[in-house]
């Protein structure tokens, strides 16, 4: 079964580790690009584990874990952007595809959440 949540966020996910790499490499930056690192990877890790979920409320949990890590992450571009670390054109290149994966995950968790009190 196709998935286009899993495969956007597995696509950030590699932007981000070359944003990553960039920032160390080139901006000599380490602090807040490993805490981007870290949220802006763990949004497909939770996206897949909510996939494979046990049951429909885990889904619904392992999303909000996503959506909570997608959040984060904006946070970090728009601080990153803020502090002048990254330009506005690095910024307006990926700080869409954050906000697109985050909308997509806050309307799979209500439609889920509807579709569950439905089925009560």
């Amino acid at each position: 079964m196709k998935s286009i949540v899993k495969e956007k966020s597995f696509n950030f996910a590699v932007r981000i580790v070359k944003l990553y790499k960039y920032l160390i490499e080139d901006k000599k930056e380490f602090i807040l690009s490993k805490q981007l690192l870290k949220s802006g990877t763990s949004i497909g890790a939770n996206i897949r584990e909510a996939i494979n979920g046990e049951s429909k409320v885990d889904f619904i949990h392992k999303l909000g874990i996503a959506q909570k890590e997608c959040d984060e992450t904006l946070y970090w571009l728009e601080l990153l952007k803020e502090s002048e670390i990254m330009s506005q054109k690095e910024f307006d290149s990926i700080y869409p595809e954050a906000l697109e994966l985050l909308k997509m995950t806050r309307s799979i968790i209500i439609k889920s959440k509807s579709n569950l009190k439905k089925n009560l």
